[in-house]
């Protein structure tokens, strides 16, 4: 008996006339009253607020762990399935007639800046500076910190967390939207991922939730990276003015230093949504990725070039050989302060769980993005653009920026310069130590400028990806009011927890929401596999 032919569209309901023409009332809608409801209880009542998500995040800590280690392998291992199998990854999404709509190196430039651009710059010297210090291999006694057989670990647990397992999270979600709606023809929203599992249910209220979760948990994922972009931010400005308001006696950006940020951050990604994909999104991407290549390149003539080599090469080595381990490892406490298993598991939950469900949060925005620039890709070219590529280049520059500064630290006598600076003036502190003051004021001008352009591409990206999930798919850019509103209603949420907690607060609140779009996630992959399968099984008939 013949397969059934699959689903090719769905009936979601908008508004035909108001503001709302075009989008969906009840997720547009409902979207900004649960957002809106945690802004004022942001403001409202930050010490409470801070403290419920405190509380909140204890318990996810506790008991969510094994699933989110569990589910990111799996989005690693179907992406990996289906590019490998010659049967899925000669396919080609939108059919095969479909054509690029974007050059290979624009392609490539939007998905990296939209997808980690800013969070390298802020991770990528003080993460592995941070791991040379302490990671589960000095933990279990394996290494020593801060000494020169701690650097490989230091590298292998850093590319652990910007590696495949980033990247598979944001692939997974791109290419089933991909698959769906250029191959199938639905809607660019994350509801139809599931119509091999959940069918014309997605029509209704069911589908709705599901959109609003993933505007939830995009709205979630990118105020963490714009929280940390905008602290490296006004940390660039202070490294060039010397501004004493900018920072406090921590050393960190002041709150008010970071709001004022934020607002120029945020009226400059608003105005480039205005101007669409291939405008103003695109020409950002790629003044990107050359001043991307411009630091690199310093770097690698300034910087500590063959020991970042070797950092590079093995790291990556180590990597590849214990990324199963790392990957499926779960930690668990014993109740015992200072044991090794609570510090394990405390290492643990602070940093891969962390990173786990914050590229989770950021996937349903970076995969809708992604599959939005991908039609016309095969499956086996969109895995490599879209996982491979992007997590060597990651690998690329955490070895120069993060092994330069362990070299300088380790052999070339920075002391505590680099170590003892803030996460958010690492980048800076480095750069202070390695030139002359006034060239020192003109890279972190260079690196200012990036910074800027990484947190535009990533806020308007988001926004524009927001709009399209409310409008029930549609990726015109239609609803210009929309994305003002958008735009203003993100300022005020990493705004409002800045307020609540600080960083803290952000994170925290990114975890929460983080949960229940893993679980969307999961299904989407389930869906695609049995999408692919019944394919198959249907061209044999």
């Amino acid at each position: 008996m013949a397969m059934k032919p699959p689903i090719t569209d769905l009936d979601i309901p908008t508004a035909n006339s108001g503001f709302y023409e075009g989008f969906s009332k009840f997720v547009a809608i409902g979207s900004k009253l649960l957002i809106g409801a945690l802004i004022l209880w942001a403001i409202a009542f930050p010490d409470a607020a801070g403290n419920a998500l405190n509380s909140v995040r204890g318990s996810i800590d506790a008991n969510t762990g094994s699933w989110y280690m569990y589910v990111m392998a799996f989005y690693i291992i179907v992406c990996l399935v289906l590019a490998i199998l010659p049967s899925t990854g000669k396919i080609r999404l939108g059919g095969v007639d479909s054509k690029p709509e974007f050059s290979s190196f624009s392609w490539f430039s939007m998905m990296f800046g939209a997808g980690i651009g800013i969070g390298m710059l802020t991770y990528a010297t003080g993460e592995p500076i941070f791991h040379f210090g302490t990671n589960p291999d000095v933990i279990t006694g394996e290494t020593t910190a801060s000494s020169a057989n701690n650097v490989r670990a230091a590298m292998k647990w850093s590319f652990l967390h910007w590696g495949f397992s980033a990247w598979g999270c944001y692939a997974i979600v791109g290419l089933a939207l991909a698959f769906f709606s250029y191959s199938r023809g639905l809607p660019l929203t994350i509801r139809s991922g599931l119509t091999p599992l959940l069918g014309r249910s997605l029509e209704g209220p069911l589908g709705h939730i599901i959109d609003i979760v993933s505007v939830i948990a995009t709205i979630l994922g990118i105020s963490v990276t714009l929280g940390y972009g905008v602290s490296q931010f006004a940390a660039g400005l202070y490294n060039i003015t010397g501004m004493e308001w900018i920072m406090n006696a921590e050393g960190s950006p002041t709150a008010g230093a970071m709001i004022l940020c934020l607002v120029i951050v945020m009226i400059l990604s608003t105005l480039s949504a205005l101007s669409g994909v291939g405008k103003g999104i695109k020409w950002l991407s790629n003044i990107n990725m050359g001043l991307s290549f411009f630091i690199l390149a310093f770097l690698l003539i300034f910087g500590s070039t063959m020991f970042a080599l070797q950092s590079l090469f093995l790291g990556i080595w180590d990597y590849v050989v214990a990324l199963p381990s790392m990957a499926l490892s779960v930690y668990k406490g014993d109740g015992l302060e200072d044991s090794v298993a609570t510090q394990l598991a405390g290492w643990q939950g602070g940093w891969t769980i962390f990173y786990w469900a914050w590229w989770i949060a950021f996937a349903p925005f970076v995969g809708l993005f992604l599959a939005r620039i991908s039609k016309g890709r095969t499956i086996r070219e969109y895995v490599l653009g879209a996982m491979i590529v992007p997590s060597i280049m990651c690998f690329v520059w955490f070895a120069f920026a993060g092994g330069t500064a362990i070299d300088l630290t380790l052999n070339g006598g920075a002391g505590d310069q680099i170590t003892g600076a803030g996460l958010s003036s690492q980048l800076f502190a480095m750069i202070n130590f390695m030139l002359s003051p006034t060239l020192a004021t003109l890279m972190s001008c260079v690196i200012v400028v990036l910074l800027l352009t990484y947190l535009v591409t990533s806020a308007d990206s988001a926004v524009l990806i927001i709009n399209t999930i409310a409008a029930a798919g549609d990726e015109s850019p239609k609803g210009r009011a929309h994305i003002i509103v958008w735009g203003a209603i993100l300022t005020l949420v990493i705004g409002g927890l800045l307020l609540a907690g600080g960083l803290g607060a952000i994170n925290t609140a990114m975890i929460i929401g983080a949960l229940p779009f893993s679980a969307v996630m999961a299904l989407m992959g389930a869906s695609l596999l049995k999408a692919l399968w019944r394919d198959s099984k249907r061209s044999k008939d």
